[in-house]
């Protein structure tokens, strides 16, 4: 075999193999915001809440990436995108320290939202569920009550899954959540392992609980 011949062999494999893995990239999969374990979302968030009180945004957009891969299946393409989505609104929003400043978070969020939608049961307004996110996030920081910001999470909850809100699972996973919320922010700069251990167990119970309601 010619040194030329030997050279367009391997140009064409490289070739081939590249075609193959960008077509593994982008190929549209099943993905399904129904199909999570319960154990592995609350892992994946724990984690995510460290990055980002930890400010560490390449880690935090991993772990966006992880789960929305791993957990509603989406293609390795769509995943990269929610991700950049959503670390993107975080990143902007954690300076902010007003509802106006806040606002600046609300086009990534959109867009996160919009790509989230395929995998929805139901259509859903990308817009609203963009909005009702920020107000629970702001309300947060304002320090009001983990209950009261925790229906807010039910809301965009039950609008993404094509629930109702008065959902007794959805309302138990919002208000849930919101609570390992507030116990993080309590703890503050003295939070400790074995409080994120604490966290994930609520974690668990909190997905477990949306799971039991709009799993399949």
């Amino acid at each position: 075999m010619s040194v030329r011949k030997m050279i367009l062999g391997s140009t064409l494999g490289i070739a081939a193999a590249a075609a193959l893995v960008a077509a593994y990239a982008v190929i549209p999969r099943p993905a399904d915001l129904r199909a999570f374990d319960p154990a592995e979302m609350a892992r994946l968030e724990t984690a995510m809440w460290r990055d980002y009180y930890d400010k560490r945004y390449a880690a935090l957009f991993y772990h966006l990436y992880e789960s929305t891969r791993t957990q509603f299946g989406f293609s390795p393409l769509r995943s990269l995108q929610i991700a950049l989505g959503a670390a993107g609104a975080a990143r902007t929003f954690q300076p902010t320290r007003s509802r106006p400043e806040a606002d600046a978070a609300l086009p990534a969020l959109v867009g996160y939202y919009r790509d989230f939608a395929s995998a929805a049961p139901v259509a859903f307004d990308a817009h609203e569920a963009a909005r009702l996110e920020l107000d629970w996030w702001q309300a947060r920081r304002e320090a009001a009550d983990p209950r009261d910001y925790g229906l807010t999470i039910a809301r965009v909850t039950a609008l993404t899954y094509g629930r109702s809100a008065d959902d007794s699972g959805i309302r138990q996973f919002g208000i849930a959540r919101a609570e390992a919320m507030a116990f993080r922010d309590a703890r503050g700069e003295a939070i400790a392992e074995a409080d994120w251990a604490g966290i994930e167990n609520r974690l668990g119970e909190a997905y477990r609980s949306l799971k039991a309601s709009v799993g399949r």
